[in-house]
């Protein structure tokens, strides 16, 4: 693997982690606190933590290899943002739909990875495949608590996966 394809894929994962983190942080901010939903506040805490691992282990990835986060990193941002508060204010299906959403292409992301890397960096591929494992246990979890029941589930988690393969092509490069 090539130091640049390896840079690509440290940027694509720190933009994707930050995001995650980003989106779970305006999702809690909109229901904690509210009546009845403590619930929901209390497994957004849980998973917004375990993006915050995946973050902090791909900032030192990128210190170690000397690369830097993508330039859209201030966008990422405010899009995770946005996306977080707005989902939440649809309601929990929404916000659940959004993660669902979400880990459905950062787990093929992931997936693609450690195909790619099993052989150069069999290291990094482990830990890969358990992020990738967290990320599936969240789209579960969404699952499971009625992401398919959101209002517009379909369009809206056509134009999340959308926005998520398009950040991904953009952090690649820039």
């Amino acid at each position: 693997m090539t130091r640049a394809r390896k840079a690509e894929m440290l940027r694509v994962d720190h933009a994707g982690e930050y995001a995650a983190v980003q989106i779970y942080q305006a999702q809690r901010a909109v229901f904690e606190g509210r009546k009845g939903k403590a619930t929901i506040s209390e497994d957004l805490t849980e998973m917004e933590g375990h993006e915050a691992v995946h973050l902090s282990r791909f900032e030192a990835l990128l210190t170690e290899n000397r690369v830097a986060p993508t330039a859209a990193l201030p966008l990422w941002h405010l899009a995770a943002r946005a996306l977080g508060a707005g989902t939440a204010l649809l309601g929990e299906k929404a916000a659940h739909a959004c993660t669902e959403a979400v880990e459905s292409v950062i787990e093929q992301h992931y997936a693609d990875q450690i195909a790619e890397l099993a052989d150069r960096d069999p290291e990094l591929a482990r830990e890969l495949a358990q992020f990738r494992a967290e990320e599936m246990a969240h789209h579960d979890h969404a699952v499971e608590h009625g992401s398919r029941d959101a209002p517009g589930y379909r369009l809206l988690s056509s134009v999340i996966k959308a926005g998520c393969r398009a950040a991904i092509k953009v952090s690649e490069r820039i």
